[in-house]
């Protein structure tokens, strides 16, 4: 079984290409020539006729000096109480997954939990792990998900959790051979940070 499908990006990174293009005074040919894409392709990206790989959001992301995950990043009006149909999450595909909002990007508290679902061999950035403020909890409702912590590693199967201080190098990954999900809940982290941006960027499995 496989997760990422078509119909998993419902942000529109159109909208938000054509911001950030238009922020930073770059015309689509500017963009074009820079990025190495035809102004054609830009321009069916912006009206949302196609959706672009992974691979053509790095170049863009390179191409306006801005992270990928510019590309998602939203700000809806925040508020004390957050109710989400499941109908309703915000589902973005990340290389061999998908990542879906349980409402804290909408929540004016220091708590984002979200669900990952990763097929097998899926991994969250690189090596070297992923640091930010607050603290991390994860629990797998579905297959395995391993997490190395500050040099420690831990296999978590379904119904298992874990909670650590989110300043600790880490890292997740699916062992495989399924497909893992699980929810993540980071709270406690700095006014100014995105913490789950760092967790959208999932390296490709081998």
């Amino acid at each position: 079984m496989e997760t990422t499908g078509k119909d998993a990006i419902t942000i529109d990174v159109g909208m938000r290409l054509r911001s950030l293009r238009e922020e930073r005074n770059t015309s689509m040919r500017a963009l074009a020539r820079r990025s190495g894409l035809s102004a054609n392709a830009l321009s069916m990206i912006e009206r949302g006729l196609t959706s672009p790989s992974v691979s053509t959001l790095h170049k863009l992301a390179g191409a306006l000096e801005v992270p990928v995950t510019a590309f998602f990043r939203q700000e809806p009006p925040r508020s004390k109480i957050v109710f989400r149909k499941a109908s309703e999450r915000a589902r973005l595909t990340i290389p061999n997954g998908i990542w879906e909002g349980l409402g804290g990007e909408a929540f004016s508290g220091r708590v984002e939990p979200f669900m990952i679902t990763v097929d097998s061999g899926g991994v969250s950035g690189s090596e070297e792990g992923m640091i930010h403020s607050g603290h991390e909890f994860a629990m797998v409702l579905e297959g395995k998900l391993g997490y190395d912590v500050a040099g420690e590693s831990f296999l978590l199967e379904t119904g298992d959790s874990l909670i650590f201080a989110a300043k600790l190098p880490h890292r997740w990954y699916n062992p495989g051979p399924g497909v893992s999900r699980a929810i993540l809940v980071l709270a406690g982290f700095e006014e100014s940070e995105r913490p789950s941006e760092y967790h959208i960027s999932v390296s490709p499995g081998e």
